[in-house]
């Protein structure tokens, strides 16, 4: 029975031109990712351009990922919210709202089934429901809507600080229940 490659792995054979690799870090993550940057711009064709910015950068720089300071996903939402985010500025379409309720509500509901349906969508899932509330709703606004640590203390009315400390346990926990 042959294993499929981790983000990682695949993240390696990019950084050395193996296109194929690239293409399936892609296949894998595109969905996601296009809900982070949607989230960010709010607008479908800014995201995909956002998210089409990221993969050339991934493509440039998949040697500079290090495993060992973190998930392969997570660097590569790190690097859709910057290009959105870049995106957002240069258009000036970053419209701050007053809106509690903005974002809460999932972009892409079938792209999230698609994950959620997956073996290592479900482990998340799980992980993701053990968790304290506090702790997963930081982690959810942070990963899956693309906000800062700013804005989501901003959008729960609780101290930057607190906000930073209960996403950083939640990551913690989350690691240890997906390892």
């Amino acid at each position: 029975m042959r294993t499929e490659p981790t983000l990682a792995a695949l993240l390696v054979s990019a950084a050395s031109g193996d296109r194929g690799a690239l293409r399936a870090v892609y296949d894998r993550q595109s969905v996601r990712l296009f809900g982070v940057a949607n989230a960010i711009l709010r607008d479908r064709d800014a995201a995909a351009d956002a998210l089409q910015d990221a993969f050339l950068r991934v493509s440039e720089r998949a040697g500079q990922f290090d495993a060992s300071r973190g998930e392969a996903s997570a660097w590569l939402a790190g690097i859709v919210r910057h290009a959105a985010l870049d995106l957002a500025r240069k258009r000036g379409r970053e419209l701050p709202s007053d809106d509690p309720a903005l974002g809460d509500i999932p972009v892409a509901p079938e792209a999230l089934d698609a994950v959620a349906a997956s073996a290592e969508g479900r482990r998340l899932r799980d992980c993701l429901a053990a968790l304290d509330e506090k702790n997963r709703r930081g982690i959810l606004l942070a990963f899956v809507h693309g906000l800062s640590h700013a804005q989501v203390a901003a959008r729960l009315e609780l101290p930057l600080g607190t906000v930073k400390a209960w996403i950083r346990r939640g990551l913690l926990q989350l690691r240890e229940c997906l390892a």
